[in-house]
């Protein structure tokens, strides 16, 4: 005989495991927020800017442009946590120059 599937303790779980990612990608963008050192900004800034870039990211050039600093800067600030620094301050201000110009 067939067991019965209990398909709302399933759409539950699934509910709770959505619940769980979506907490989890809103602190890691947080923590991206931080190390970049954007989180000194002004929120108003802050989202307008983020508003420019997207309408910046329908052009192929820039989003590469800004893959390859994104990549240089976790680069960069792994080899920094690695000594035991956190690198909040001085890599933000090296990759932000560069990110600006394409």
């Amino acid at each position: 005989m067939r067991k019965v599937r209990d398909y709302d303790a399933e759409l539950k779980a699934l509910g709770d495991k959505a619940r769980t990612l979506k907490a989890r990608k809103i602190q890691q963008l947080g923590e991206l927020v931080a190390s970049t050192g954007a989180d000194a900004l002004d929120p108003d800034v802050l989202a307008g800017a983020l508003l420019h870039i997207v309408a910046q990211a329908q052009v192929e050039g820039n989003r590469e442009a800004w893959r390859s600093d994104g990549a240089v800067f976790f680069q960069r600030r792994g080899r920094k946590a690695g000594k035991g620094d956190a690198g909040n301050g001085q890599g933000a201000d090296k990759t932000g120059s560069g990110g600006s110009q394409g």
